[in-house]
């Protein structure tokens, strides 16, 4: 039988990541995460990244068996634990000017029957252990990305309708197609990509926005934006002048929301996948930044948990406008991973804020990144609130209503 997961686009997709991802340097250390499954994509990224230059390419494997032995056997004092010793490491090496790459992949429904406080815990003490290593990825201290390999796991639950088989070949394609991969182009296509991205962010950028409205069935929601916010887009530049594009792929432009800011009540309009739990539903509310009700139909004691991580975890870090018209939207497929269903739809992060949505973010400290208004926790989590129902409009610093989206497209 075939491989399901085309060898040549696979191959691109490697060469992407190093090249447009990464923009791996000459000598550069590569710190790589993966799934097991992924180790096909893991060797050709390790390919490329020596034929680049890298000094050490070193891959971090997780095994979902592993996990899964972890909640029906471990001790219960297991789940406040976590792996600091490694994340330490690894904000060691982005010190040491190491890139970042993450391949994500893996059963999203992986933890869907195990016991929600456990789930919550173990992730509060991982996102906690993180934190140092988080820190140096959103202030953009190191080159990163993320890429996509499509698990069996993940594929029976994306096509449930389809064999094995049928199913991995049909993720794949929709991955390799929403990565711009799927031709002999697929650098000159991110180049281009890159350049539109980058348009919408200076059009953003010159309204200088004092908030945004969104409205549309169940969402009345006005974000307040960061004092000397700025919108970021595709590539980014690292605080070393290392031009990144961070998610492959990626249809978003983005900004911090100033964390005190924040009013009123907005609905998900797709499904959070976290860490191994999906989240349904999620209706929330705010009050001066902050969330006071918080509420889903299915994971909502993992929410309540995601909530209860810090004082940040209940305010926003980011704002992102992406159109209904993405070719992600377009696939008509619900993916049940971020990376790719953020991509679908605008959508807000609880959590961490990056400093580089800022004029002048680079030399800013974090005293000054909260003094304009910018968020700190050890979670950033993704969760998408637009479609072609919503309408958004910013809000001009003297009060007038600009639209800017109409039932999710750019007006």
């Amino acid at each position: 039988m075939q491989d399901p997961i085309d060898p040549v686009k696979l191959d691109r997709l490697a060469q992407v990541a190093v090249k447009v991802g990464l923009n791996l340097q000459p000598g550069q250390d590569l710190v790589m995460t993966a799934p097991v499954s992924a180790l096909p994509l893991v060797r050709r990224i390790a390919e490329h990244a020596y034929k680049a230059g890298a000094g050490l390419v070193t891959p971090i494997l997780s095994d979902d068996a592993v996990t899964l032995a972890r909640y029906r056997h471990a001790r219960d004092e297991s789940f406040d634990a976590a792996a600091g010793w490694l994340y330490d490491g690894m904000a060691a090496a982005y010190d040491k000017g190491a890139a970042r790459l993450a391949i994500a992949g893996g059963d999203p429904m992986l933890l869907s029957n195990e016991d929600p406080d456990k789930v919550g815990r173990a992730n509060r003490a991982m996102s906690m252990a993180y934190s140092s290593a988080r820190d140096r990825i959103t202030r953009f201290a190191t080159n990163w990305t993320i890429v996509a390999w499509p698990d069996a796991a993940w594929a029976r639950l994306v096509s449930p309708d389809l064999s094995e088989h049928d199913a991995q070949r049909k993720l794949a394609e929709a991955i390799f197609a929403a990565s711009r991969v799927d031709d002999d182009d697929a650098v000159a296509r991110w180049e281009a990509h890159n350049e539109e991205l980058g348009r919408r962010a200076a059009w953003l950028d010159g309204q200088n926005f004092a908030s945004l409205h969104f409205t549309g069935p169940g969402t009345d929601l006005s974000v307040g934006l960061a004092d000397g916010h700025k919108w970021v887009a595709g590539a980014t530049e690292t605080l070393s002048g290392i031009l990144c594009n961070p998610n492959i792929p990626t249809e978003e432009v983005f900004t911090t929301p100033h964390r005190l800011r924040v009013s009123g009540h907005v609905s998900a309009t797709k499904p959070l996948s976290h860490q191994g739990t999906l989240i349904e539903e999620i209706r929330v509310r705010f009050e001066d930044g902050r969330i006071v009700e918080a509420h889903a139909s299915k994971g909502e004691g993992v929410l309540q948990k995601v909530l209860d991580t810090d004082e940040g975890a209940r305010r926003l870090g980011e704002v992102a406008l992406v159109p209904h018209a993405s070719p992600i939207s377009q696939s008509g497929m619900l993916f049940y991973n971020t990376l790719f269903d953020e991509n679908a739809a605008s959508h807000i992060a609880l959590g961490q804020c990056y400093s580089t949505c800022f004029q002048g973010g680079d030399t800013m400290d974090n005293d000054e990144v909260a003094r304009r208004g910018g968020n700190a926790s050890a979670i950033h989590i993704d969760w998408m609130i637009g479609s072609d129902k919503i309408d958004i409009d910013g809000v001009s610093q003297s009060g007038e209503t600009v639209p800017v989206m109409r039932k999710g497209a750019w007006v």
